[in-house]
């Protein structure tokens, strides 16, 4: 585009703190909600179900979402339009799934508003790759105030909702108090107030720069031009080590609060420590653009997959002080910022104009049909490295998929190559 609309930075920034905020409210807590016994205030859910709930959700939504959102928003309805006709119905689905309490109501409801949710994170990127005249420098400062919305609700939350009498301390997370008695039973609430959040960036979506659909494009089916991206090299490297990697990052919101509940760490501290990963994030996503610049994409891409390597062989050592595993989290910054964000430029770069928001749904795909792969391995490896009336050996669990990690960052930087200037020459 020639112009940018006008106060664009702040415009999209907003977007992307909506967006993830309506994530980051939930999705650090759901795996403990599901797991903790009823008589704790769960659901006592087996370690298979959590699994096929993750899963299944977001790889069914990921299946669709080229076709309920790359596809649309590329031929037919404005993206912003498309993203609150989305945002509306999913939260309303959420809203009803907190109160339901058996496997079977959450699994559907779960897979109903992953597909609703799944193409809203993809159009959201590519609607802001539409108004950028460089990608590679503003979209990492617009990308980084959704890290931001990622870490504020799981301050927010614990602090307002899970504990009473807050008082100050030296350490994360600086306010602390007395965890309410029924405190696990209260992690659910976390549904009902993500669901209020999608509501009201639904509303903020109709604010957003028109984005219409290509209506003129030779190709009425842009999803067919995107999948055709796959004849390039780097972008076949990039989907074969995509699917490992969506499946080890899915693995790590699925286990990761039981992890540190059972190395002792508070239920109302699990999104705090969590949410260091984010804060590291946000340094990573001010300076990715330069690393890609120095460094290029194959050697980011391998440095992003091999901080998860590195992080799960930290969790696997469970004999490390609880302090440094929490710590470790901060290496969460560099797997997103080097992996998830270099690709979805990359992507961005490789893709001709007419089908970017297929494009980027499609990769989407990629990063979806790695969860319900990720649910699978979560249920094997529980029941692998859980003995007989016994615990799940948490070392052995990491260990294992941080072998994942590392090898997905040897295929890397193997046989990935930089192909966007043949892909779209100047």
């Amino acid at each position: 585009m020639t112009t940018e609309p006008r106060f664009l930075g702040l415009r999209l920034s907003i977007m992307m703190f909506l967006q993830w905020a309506m994530f980051g409210t939930w999705v650090p807590l759901l795996g403990r909600f599901l797991l903790a016994p009823a008589e704790k205030g769960g659901l006592g859910f087996a370690q298979w179900q959590i699994g096929w709930i993750f899963g299944l959700s977001g790889t069914l939504g990921a299946l669709l979402a080229p076709f309920l959102g790359g596809q649309i928003a590329d031929r037919y309805v404005s993206t912003e339009r498309l993203m609150a006709c989305l945002l509306l119905a999913g939260g309303a689905i959420q809203w009803v799934t907190a109160y339901q309490t058996s496997y079977a109501a959450w699994l559907g409801l779960m897979i109903c508003s992953g597909i609703l949710f799944a193409p809203t994170g993809a159009l959201s990127n590519s609607l802001a790759f539409a108004h950028m005249t460089d990608p590679s420098q503003q979209f990492p400062r617009v990308r980084v105030w959704g890290t931001i919305g990622w870490i504020v609700p799981a301050w927010a939350f614990p602090m307002i909702w899970l504990q009473t009498g807050l008082r100050l301390q030296w350490k994360p997370p600086f306010l602390v108090g007395q965890e309410f008695a029924d405190v696990t039973h209260r992690l659910i609430d976390s549904f009902h107030a993500a669901a209020i959040l999608a509501v009201i960036y639904a509303i903020y979506c109709l604010t957003l720069p028109n984005t219409p659909p290509r209506r003129g494009a030779h190709e009425r089916l842009a999803f067919r031009k995107a999948f055709g991206l796959v004849r390039w090299r780097s972008f076949a490297v990039l989907i074969a080590v995509s699917l490992p990697i969506a499946a080890i990052h899915n693995i790590y919101f699925m286990q990761t609060g039981p992890l540190l509940s059972s190395l002792g760490l508070r239920d109302a501290d699990i999104m705090p420590a969590m949410s260091i990963g984010q804060i590291a994030e946000i340094a990573m996503m001010a300076i990715v653009g330069l690393l890609l610049k120095r460094l290029g994409f194959r050697r980011v891409l391998a440095i992003g997959a091999s901080a998860y390597a590195l992080r799960f062989a930290i969790f696997g050592t469970t004999s490390l002080p609880l302090g440094l595993i929490v710590a470790s989290q901060a290496l969460h910054g560099v797997c997103f910022a080097c992996f998830y964000a270099a690709a979805f430029i990359y992507v961005d770069r490789l893709a001709e104009a007419d089908f970017r928001h297929s494009a980027q749904t499609t990769f989407g795909i990629l990063l979806g049909v790695g969860p319900v792969i990720g649910g699978w391995l979560n249920g094997r490896l529980a029941a692998a490295f859980t003995p007989p009336g016994g615990k799940l050996d948490y070392s052995a669990f990491w260990y294992t998929v941080a072998c994942i990690g590392l090898l997905a960052a040897v295929v890397l930087a193997t046989f990935f190559r930089d192909e966007a200037r043949k892909a779209k020459p100047a």
